[in-house]
This record gives structure tokens, C-alpha cells and sequence, in this order.
């Protein structure tokens, strides 16, 4: 179980999350205002799928109505598939670093790249 609080940090700025709710195989953690959320969980079946996932919320100028505002949303998640049997956890994770590295290289140019439409 990961330990509560957690801490996003988001342009610079850490964030505490506490936890909001357990279940089988799950958690979440969640800023008081709901803006910003941490939510993680587990299936098992045919194949193991684990999910970690963040939402963000904000309240910004609506370009299509001067003077008013409008609520946008996004979401961002990283999801592990793998069969329960034939690859250790090591192994596993040495394939979610090599994501990780790839897509943090050069301060997230490659993120940028994706977020651009490059493929």
C-alpha cells in the first residue's frame, strides 16, 4: 500500500495528496479542492494490468465567450500489461524505465515531441 500522503509535483510546485479511498487493489489520493488526483489500481485476470493515473482540473479564460471562465480537464496514465507468469517484476520494470527514460530524455523533449503530434 502506498503510503499516505502522496506528492505530485506539477510545474515546480509539490503537491500533497491525501488519500481518499481504498479498495481491493486500489487507491486514491486526492487535493482538498479536487483539482489534482493520484489514483492507482490493480486487475488481475489473463493478463495483469496496472494503472497509475493523474487528473488535473482548472478553471481558465473560455476563448470562445470574452470575459468568461470555463472548467478544463486532462488526464495522463501509464498502464503496465503483462501475464501474471513469464517475466519477473525486475524485468517489468526494467521495460517501464526504458518508457520512462525515453519519454523524461533531454528535460521531456520527447514528451514535447508526442504532445506536437510527432510520431
Amino acid at each position: 500500500m502506498f503510503s499516505d500522503p502522496q506528492t505530485l509535483t506539477l510545474n515546480s510546485v509539490a503537491n500533497t495528496l491525501p488519500r481518499v479511498s481504498s479498495g481491493i487493489d486500489s487507491g486514491k489520493f486526492s487535493k482538498d479542492d479536487s483539482n489534482l488526483k493520484l489514483a492507482i489500481s490493480h486487475n488481475y485476470g489473463k493478463r495483469n494490468r496496472r494503472q497509475v493515473r493523474v487528473d488535473f482540473r482548472k478553471v481558465a479564460a473560455d476563448p470562445l465567450a470574452t470575459g468568461f471562465n470555463k472548467e478544463y480537464s486532462m488526464s495522463t496514465y501509464l498502464v503496465i500489461d503483462h501475464p501474471p507468469v513469464g517475466f519477473t517484476i525486475t524485468e517489468v520494470k526494467y521495460v517501464v524505465d526504458a518508457l520512462s527514460a525515453f519519454l523524461t530524455a533531454s528535460t521531456g523533449a520527447n514528451v514535447t515531441k508526442v504532445l506536437g503530434g510527432e510520431s
